[in-house]
């Protein structure tokens, strides 16, 4: 088969770009770190990339608030190739800067059901962390039933996030009822699980998920500790936490103590080896 091909998609200030690209070159695709402007200059380009991922960093300084500018020009002079590019059956990802960023365009929630956006007010937002400051820390997260193609397998996992603008806000309770319904909350912050329940084997329900958890374990004040959310299809997704940092096992502050070696994965490769074999 192919290799599939990754448009990593980056901006002034975009910092994750490189890690990113590694990342679904390790898995078997052919990543090509594309620059926004040459995209502008050629949005045809779009056409030829299986996966567009949009990495981490502070696109535009964050000047008028977290991935605005970039959204308004995913928005604007590339919304017919978006809009195609969606109505495909093709992936895309979007990390921290880059969640920011899908949905300051329009693209997540709705995915291309929604797509282009109409205007009016927007179903949700990502806003400050309710400590007010950049926050660097590892989290645990949990699934929670999503339907999201990069989370197959997984049930759990540890990653970093480094964010200031992290917390999920929807715009009322129906619209949180609704990412419920259609399995759009893929990534929920948690507390690492009890020995007990994981000697048996459970699992917390979508309601203990979801039940708003205070500092630390739910590191912003996220609303239903919701860290990354889905489209109604599953093909696009986007998360606050960075998986492409934890692609080798001792990149986890505790490798020591759990044994863990330089050849070992990280558990953050999961979600790009999806990705690809999606296409396999």
């Amino acid at each position: 088969m192919p290799r599939p091909r990754v448009c990593v998609l980056r901006a002034p200030g975009t910092n994750c770009d490189v890690e990113t690209a590694f990342a679904f070159e390790r898995v078997g695709a052919d990543a090509e770190r594309v620059h926004l402007f040459r995209l502008l200059e050629q949005p045809e380009r779009l056409k030829g990339f299986q996966i567009l991922c949009i990495p981490g960093g502070f696109s535009y300084g964050d000047d008028v608030g977290a991935g605005v500018i970039f959204g308004s020009q995913l928005r604007g002079r590339l919304g017919e190739a978006i809009h195609e590019y969606l109505q495909a059956d093709k992936l895309a990802l979007g990390i921290c800067n880059g969640f920011q960023v899908l949905m300051k365009a329009g693209i997540l929630p709705g995915g291309s059901s929604a797509w282009p956006p109409s205007g009016g007010c927007p179903e949700a937002t990502l806003t400050w962390n309710d400590n007010g400051r950049y926050t660097a820390r590892w989290v645990h997260l949990e699934t929670a039933g999503s339907s999201s193609m990069f989370l197959r397998g997984i049930d759990s996992i540890e990653l970093p996030i480094a964010h200031g603008e992290g917390k999920v806000v929807p715009r009322d309770a129906d619209v949180l009822q609704a990412w419920s319904d259609n399995q759009q909350i893929a990534l929920c912050y948690s507390q690492p699980v009890t020995q007990e329940l994981a000697t048996a084997g459970a699992r917390r329900t979508r309601a203990e998920l979801t039940t708003t958890l205070g500092w630390p374990h739910n590191p912003n004040g996220s609303t239903a500790n919701i860290a990354g959310l889905c489209d109604p299809t599953g093909r696009v997704l986007g998360l606050m936490p960075h998986p492409e940092r934890f692609q080798f096992a001792t990149q986890h502050p505790q490798w020591t103590r759990r044994g863990l070696s330089g050849p070992d994965e990280g558990a953050g490769l999961k979600l790009f080896r999806n990705a690809v074999e999606y296409f396999g």
